[in-house]
């Protein structure tokens, strides 16, 4: 449904996206996942068809945006992260101006609006002005926006940034039942247990780069051939720093306010040696626990942090 081939976005030297590549088959839920300023508005952008690329190509439904771009506009639902909406309009009177500017004709309009703003969970507000609602409304009412043309694919900005649990919640299950419908949804966001579960498939992105790309057990397996251990130390920890870095089967070393984060290949015997030696050096261990991976986890071993000065 979606290909980003080699897309590069130049503002001078500064590559704001910088040979990303990626592809997303019909029906799946992709999730976009890097830093404020790692480069997925501005690929979100292009993809939407409203930034042109310095270079490579985007390709939506096997049409290439470059080249008929109305054609490549009516297949997207693009939900931005910082959305308008005009205040002074009722909700149904919002959703007919959009069903206007895409040519829908006057007597759908209605039927149209009220599916959408059922499926948003938007019916018993539609009478209300947009400025009265709460801001996870105003987030459903933008997607339901976004969908008013019936795409192939929605392009959606950080749609939960703001939200309360109980809106995110509302927002994860508006999504599960889109993609039960067959819509391609491509989706960013800092919540990252959440794109987990809701993700068919991920991409990670650092400085214009995806850093790796595919399902979230792909991901796993091919980053956990190394495993995490945490240990909590009484007193000084510095003792058992020394002591970690000297054993082999330790290959990174993190230290923290109370932690030490040790990446380590081995298994449980040898973990129960490591502890029974930082007892035996009188070393005061408090906890000694071996780490789930998760999305998260993998987030922060796989990016060095630090942003760009582009979106």
């Amino acid at each position: 449904m979606l290909v980003v081939d080699n897309l590069v976005k130049s503002y001078g030297k500064f590559k704001a996206v910088d040979g990303l590549s990626l592809d997303i088959g019909e029906g799946h839920i992709y999730g976009f996942v890097g830093a404020n300023g790692a480069g997925k508005t501005t690929t979100m952008k292009i993809i939407a068809g409203l930034l042109k690329p310095t270079s490579g190509k985007v390709m939506v439904d096997g049409t290439d945006i470059s080249e008929n771009p109305k054609a490549v506009k009516r297949k997207i639902g693009y939900m931005p992260d910082f959305f308008g909406v005009y205040d002074d309009l009722k909700v149904t009177e919002y959703m007919d101006f959009y069903s206007g500017v895409y040519g829908i004709p006057k007597p759908e309009r209605k039927k149209i609006a009220d599916q959408l703003l059922e499926l948003v969970n938007l019916s018993d507000k539609k009478d209300s002005y947009v400025d009265s609602l709460s801001r996870g409304m105003k987030q459903r009412l933008c997607l339901a926006r976004s969908l008013i043309h019936n795409p192939k694919l929605l392009v959606l900005d950080e749609p939960a940034s703001g939200l309360d649990p109980r809106a995110r919640v509302e927002m994860k299950e508006i999504l599960k039942e889109l993609r039960n419908m067959g819509k391609t949804i491509l989706i960013s966001s800092h919540i990252l247990p959440e794109l987990a579960e809701l993700c068919t498939s991920i991409g990670i992105i650092e400085r214009g780069k995806m850093v790796i790309s595919g399902t979230v057990d792909e991901i796993m397996r091919r980053i956990s051939h190394g495993k995490t251990l945490r240990v909590k130390i009484l007193g000084d920890m510095e003792p058992a720093v020394r002591f970690l870095k000297e054993q082999p089967i330790i290959s990174r070393i993190s230290a923290a306010s109370e932690f030490i984060d040790a990446d380590f290949d081995g298994d449980s015997d040898v973990l129960a040696d490591i502890l029974k030696n930082l007892i035996k050096n009188d070393i005061r261990v408090v906890s000694f626990t071996e780490l789930e991976k998760n999305l998260e986890s993998v987030f922060m071993h796989l990016t060095i942090g630090g942003v760009q000065n582009a979106g």
